[in-house]
């Protein structure tokens, strides 16, 4: 077995189980991509067994902290097997599931959803794509399901020096589908949407609008980077479940357009008409600008823009970004309108988003009151040994 020795003090972050080594902290030591290495700090006592990463600035991600481990097949079909079986702790309203959810559940670098009966994974460091074969076979035996489409076509795979991969793993099937979410239905090409298809992290986000919807009965509605409409179709049905549709003004933003093809469709899969919602091919940037200038204003808006900031190291620009777009929707939000701002990169933390969002409404010149803190759905979780794994942080902001 290959050895990777840390430089002293460097081990105090795997004593507290964190998964990742990263470069600077090696003294020596080396191996071929993915394979497992023994971690041992500077004095040569064990702390971890690692998939080891030559092109990543994560060198290595640890598999286990037991020396007694032994990481083959066996171990991987009960990684897959627990993360499986932990997905009936939550209240899932849905048939699109996060199955395993990376570092969260033991297994670096995988990420797979499953979608009614198809199982879209991504593997996105060394360590998974060495134990690609293992890995699928054990998923389809958790599940008791037969296919299982690849998606490693994300950015991260490139930082692992690993080319993008699609297509058929196991089984064959239609990519376009057709899932269950609370009320409503919302559809997904696997082969073409983002990451596997749809950002399930935002189910109950959706819920919640919906709800918001409902109580607070909007009349004008921006919905911006409303991808495939999802909090549109959230914000019409809890409208409907009121009484509340007609009249409405639902305005959903978006600069793709297939996006927003599919995002019409929803309007008829779950049996609303064309009409009552207006979808613009059109940059958010611009349209807030312009609203702003023509005086219009709305009683909910909802930003959930693309990850501005992967790393810290992009904090700084991706910070100046929110702030601009937060700073215009504050503008446009009528007195007791509802802001939900959301920020996806893991760059940004919790409270820098607080602050960026603070900092926003005191240059619009608008208060407001945080009345809740909004996240991931449950099955796309961050646990203790792993507090990175809040990548996604949303605040509801009503207007004085």
């Amino acid at each position: 077995m290959k050895v990777l020795r840390l430089r002293p003090g460097k081990e105090r972050s795997l004593q507290r189980r964190h998964p990742w080594i990263f470069e600077s902290a090696i003294a020596k030591g080396g191996a071929d991509a993915g394979e497992t290495v023994r971690i041992e700090s500077g004095d040569g006592q064990f702390l971890a067994w690692a998939a080891f990463s030559p092109n990543s600035k994560i060198r290595a991600r640890a598999w286990s902290f037991d020396e007694k481990q032994r990481i083959d097949a066996a171990f991987f079909a009960a990684r897959v097997a627990s993360a499986v079986a932990a997905r009936e702790l939550f209240d899932l309203q849905s048939d699109g599931v996060r199955l395993i959810h990376g570092e969260a559940d033991g297994l670096p670098g995988l990420i797979v959803d499953r979608y009614g009966d198809t199982l879209v994974a991504q593997f996105l460091s060394a360590g998974v794509e060495r134990w690609k074969g293992a890995l699928a076979d054990a998923l389809l035996a958790a599940t008791g399901l037969q296919k299982l489409y690849e998606r490693s076509d994300a950015s991260g795979r490139e930082r692992e020096g690993l080319p993008p991969v699609t297509g058929w793993l196991r089984g064959h099937g239609e990519t376009e589908l057709t899932i269950r979410e609370h009320e409503w239905r919302l559809g997904l090409d696997v082969a073409t949407g983002h990451k596997t298809g749809f950002y399930l992290d935002q189910r109950d986000s959706r819920k919640r609008f919906a709800e918001l919807a409902a109580r607070r009965r909007f009349r004008r509605v921006l919905n911006c980077f409303c991808y495939t409409g999802g909090f549109t179709v959230a914000a019409l049905a809890g409208l409907k479940s009121a009484g509340a549709v007609s009249g409405a003004e639902l305005i959903s933003i978006d600069s793709s357009l297939p996006a927003l093809e599919r995002a019409r469709a929803h309007l008829a899969l779950n049996g609303f008409e064309e009409a009552q919602a207006e979808f613009l091919d059109a940059d958010v940037n611009a349209s807030l600008r312009r609203f702003v200038e023509e005086g219009r204003s709305f009683d909910a808006i909802v930003l959930d823009p693309p990850k501005f900031a992967p790393t810290v190291a992009h904090a700084e620009r991706a910070a100046r970004a929110y702030k601009d777009l937060n700073r215009q929707a504050f503008k446009l939000l009528a007195p007791g309108g509802h802001l939900l701002t959301f920020s996806c990169s893991g760059g940004i933390g919790a409270d820098l988003f607080h602050k960026i969002v603070a900092s926003a409404g005191i240059d619009a010149g608008v208060d407001g009151y945080i009345t809740e803190r909004l996240g991931a759905a449950p099955d796309h979780p961050m646990t203790i040994e792993f507090p990175e794994g809040e990548y996604l942080k949303g605040l509801v902001v009503v207007r004085k």
